[in-house]
């Protein structure tokens, strides 16, 4: 057993993922602050593997992972993990909802919760935080009157209270994690793979041509993004979400087609697709 790294501090939605689906797998579980010092870690070989959130019902791809994994990493998804997110109103002992004074929270938190924002806090700054974990412990530090969007875990670890929970807009919100590391996954006749395509010029049909390539093998595409490229205003890469694995012949076959008319073509791994 070796090393995890996760998207903390302690108590974050992303811990809550680690501990329901890999318990005992790991011998160490280390938090760190952002999404990019996870997945370096695992690159420079000082963990194992990393799990990350990368995508949510409510508000779309976690850009960051998206990216990182797209332009700073070698690493590819091992697993991925499907969790409903419910979402908590944490405050110190004694502060009650008519005395906050300000929301903090992870930006894709307080997204998913605009409505009862809108409803109950309206005209109250809301202050962005690296993840809900991180708003916790900078609530139960303050001397304000401040409150946090997070788990119940994080309430428990920082010594906050309840003040609300399931302030989600949606009642099905989900996250979905990737366990991240440099191993291959072998098929087990249920599973996805991910790809990033940089097409060679921006022109009209480029997009059809790579879903025609699927389409013809009938291959279902779950998930399909565009993402700037970051070198030029107007030109995007896809991320996208293949069902099957790679060494699936008509998964193998289709990809490989692909090869000679991208100008780059980078597989992020097949892996067991979330129940």
């Amino acid at each position: 057993m070796a090393g995890v790294g996760y998207l903390g501090p302690r108590g974050t939605f992303t811990q809550e993922a680690l501990e329901a689906s890999f318990s005992g797998v790991y011998s160490e579980e280390i938090p760190f602050p952002t999404v990019p010092d996870v997945l370096g870690a695992v690159q420079t070989g000082r963990l194992d593997a990393g799990l990350v959130p990368i995508e949510n019902s409510i508000e779309g791809a976690v850009n960051v992972t998206v990216d990182t994994l797209a332009f700073e990493t070698d690493l590819v998804i091992e697993a991925e993990v499907i969790r409903p997110v419910r979402h908590c109103l944490l405050a110190r002992p004694g502060v009650t909802r008519e005395q906050v004074s300000a929301v903090v929270s992870h930006p894709q938190a307080t997204a998913q919760c605009r409505g009862f924002l809108a409803r109950w806090f309206s005209g109250v700054p809301v202050i962005a935080a690296n993840s809900t974990a991180e708003a916790a412990m900078a609530v139960a530090e303050s001397s304000e009157p401040e409150a946090a969007i997070g788990t119940a875990l994080a309430g428990e670890i920082y010594g906050l209270e309840t003040l609300d929970c399931e302030l989600e807009d949606y009642a099905a919100n989900a996250t979905r994690f990737v366990l991240v590391g440099k191993r291959k996954a072998a098929p087990t006749g249920r599973d996805k793979t991910s790809i990033v395509c940089f097409i060679r010029e921006n022109r009209p049909g480029s997009l059809l041509e790579i879903l025609q390539v699927f389409a013809s093998r009938g291959i279902n595409l779950t998930k399909i993004e565009s993402r700037p490229t970051k070198k030029v205003l107007g030109e995007y890469y896809f991320f996208i979400d293949i069902e099957g694995h790679i060494e699936d012949p008509e998964v193998a076959v289709a990809i490989g087609s692909l090869v000679g008319s991208l100008r780059e073509l980078k597989l992020l791994g097949s892996y067991p697709a979330a129940t």
